[in-house]
């Protein structure tokens, strides 16, 4: 794998490529060695990353990790609420949507790590805010002994099929993965179709569990026939022997392709340790991480140009994506979110 130990050449690069926290901030006085991240990735798989930065750099890397069912609104809110006085110096989201959002409200502040320049323009910002790498998609996970090869879905819209009533899943679609993927749903068809297709799921009493790992677990277990979830949570059921297939959604001529959604970093605005915030947002962009979360247990898809490790769930190359604008998503979001709440959710 291309990558390895991080030259001084690039961390000098890196450094002056980022701001530095604005005289007259209210955030704290940044503490010499140490960088604290706020991640949305669950702590096995990015936890010995982080280590391992630790012991390239000697600097002390301080995570802050949510829930499973709130992870990615719940890191979001927080770094809202400390806006007038940082914590957090780089927001590791498993998704992009919220990441978005937050660049409009003004809460990131733009570096230019030099190994952002091996990623696809679309995986990044233009101006520096965020950064795209290691993608998941949302797939379909079937259960093969309750749905025969001849009745195999091919589209989400197939979680609303009679013959599978009550015996199809999805996580809450107010949090992580599920609910950008909904804003996605809005920002591709318009509020409308969205709706419809959603409350085609709703009518066939699909069932709404806490996260996407529960969702796949519960169809490796039997208890489920189908469900949508993330390649990451699909691939240990898989792996560990469950009777399941993952399933890349819509991905004929004629439907809407399947959803890939990357994990982003940012440096957030007046944080109080910007400059090994950006060596650490740097060391996570480089090929060596990306072929490290390819080949682990959450299997994800490499982004980066060199990256010599492919994911186990398949290439980049071999994926008919969803041809959405993640900027108008991210703006659609508020009004899904209202829809989840109102209507969707209802009793």
């Amino acid at each position: 794998m291309r990558g390895g130990v991080l030259s001084w050449v690039v961390v000098l690069g890196v450094v002056a490529g980022c701001e530095r926290t604005p005289a007259g901030s209210t955030s704290s006085q940044p503490a010499v060695g140490e960088v604290i991240i706020y991640t949305a990735l669950d702590r096995q798989f990015s936890e010995p990353i982080l280590n391992d930065f630790t012991a390239r750099t000697g600097i002390v890397v301080r995570p802050a990790y949510d829930s499973e069912a709130t992870k990615t609104v719940g890191l979001t809110n927080r770094i809202r609420a400390e806006a007038n006085r940082p914590r957090c110096d780089v927001f590791w989201n498993n998704e992009i949507l919220n990441t978005l959002r937050l660049r409009n409200e003004g809460l990131l502040q733009p570096c230019a790590p030099a190994e952002a320049a091996n990623y696809p323009p679309q995986f990044r910002d233009p101006d520096g805010y965020w950064f795209g790498f290691a993608a998941r998609a949302r797939v379909l996970i079937v259960n093969t002994e309750l749905v025969p090869a001849e009745r195999m879905p091919t589209s989400i819209a197939d979680l609303a099929d009679p013959q599978w009533k009550g015996r199809t899943g999805i996580a809450k679609p107010l949090f992580g993965t599920t609910a950008s993927h909904v804003a996605c749903l809005f920002a591709l068809h318009g509020k409308a179709r969205a709706t419809a297709l959603l409350d085609s799921l709703r009518n066939n009493d699909v069932q709404v569990l806490s996260g996407n790992k529960g969702c796949a677990e519960m169809v490796g277990a039997g208890r489920l026939v189908m469900a949508l979830t993330d390649t990451d949570d699909a691939i240990v059921e898989l792996e560990t022997g469950k009777p399941v297939k993952i399933v890349f959604p819509d991905g004929g001529a004629d439907q809407m392709g399947t959803l890939l959604l990357p994990n982003t970093l940012a440096l957030v605005k007046g944080c109080p340790n910007p400059e090994a915030g950006a060596q650490l947002i740097n060391y996570l962009l480089s090929a060596e991480v990306e072929g490290r979360l390819a080949a682990g247990p959450s299997a994800q898809i490499p982004l980066h140009r060199a990256a010599t490790v492919p994911s186990r769930v398949g290439r980049l190359e071999a994926l008919r994506t969803m041809p959405v604008d993640l900027t108008q998503a991210a703006d659609a979001f508020d009004a899904a979110a209202m829809y989840i709440e109102q209507r969707f959710l209802a009793p």
